[in-house]
């Protein structure tokens, strides 16, 4: 899961994730509140200093990681290609689901067990803004609009259920592959839409 610019040297990245798969070891194992740099240095084979050369602390780490999470996501939506309204969601669907199976040790730890704020609230935020930006784009090729539910309300719910069914299907050690369970969302969500229009 690198998110690295093309210019960043390959020795900050493999640094940067070393100690971020010694966080997520550690995290496995003990709380949060137990973790210390020197702990994380000890796992990822790096002395402190070279810790504090990519991080303040460990907050700063979070905070960063939970960018690099971010970023990556937003990679996704911005390389699936324009197309129907239907075909655009179940795409971008599978692509997040995909990486997020593919990343799951990650997402599993910081999302599912832990649930570590930082990591929910971010991704929670980041759902809720492609919720916002489907429904204005929805709502602009409607001429009448027969919804009835606040939009703040309906993005909440749709953010909420999204994060939640993702939480649970990594809690369950993903039973479902990817291109299956984005399929069970898109009908959902188009029988949501379908009930709100109604």
């Amino acid at each position: 899961m690198s998110t690295a610019s093309p210019r960043t040297d390959p020795r900050i990245i493999r640094t940067r994730q070393l100690i971020r798969d010694a966080f997520i070891d550690l995290l496995q194992e003990i709380e949060l509140e137990k973790i210390t740099v020197n702990r994380i240095a000890e796992r990822a084979t790096i002395n402190r200093v070279t810790f504090y050369l990519h991080y303040r602390d460990i907050p700063d780490m979070l905070e960063r990681i939970a960018d690099d999470m971010v970023n990556e996501i937003q990679a996704i939506l911005r390389d699936v290609p324009n197309q129907t309204r239907s075909d655009m969601d179940w795409s971008i669907l599978v692509k997040i689901l995909e990486h997020i199976a593919d990343n799951s040790k990650f997402y599993k730890v910081l999302l599912a067990s832990k649930r570590i704020p930082v990591f929910t609230d971010r991704l929670t935020k980041l759902i809720a803004e492609v919720i916002t930006s489907r429904a204005e784009k929805r709502e602009a090729s409607l001429s009448v609009s027969a919804v009835s539910v606040p939009k703040d309300i309906a993005i909440w719910y749709g953010s909420s259920a999204f994060i939640g069914t993702i939480v649970c299907w990594l809690r369950n050690d993903m039973p479902y592959t990817p291109l299956f369970l984005a399929k069970q969302l898109s009908l959902l969500f188009r029988l949501y839409q379908n009930t709100a229009d109604a």
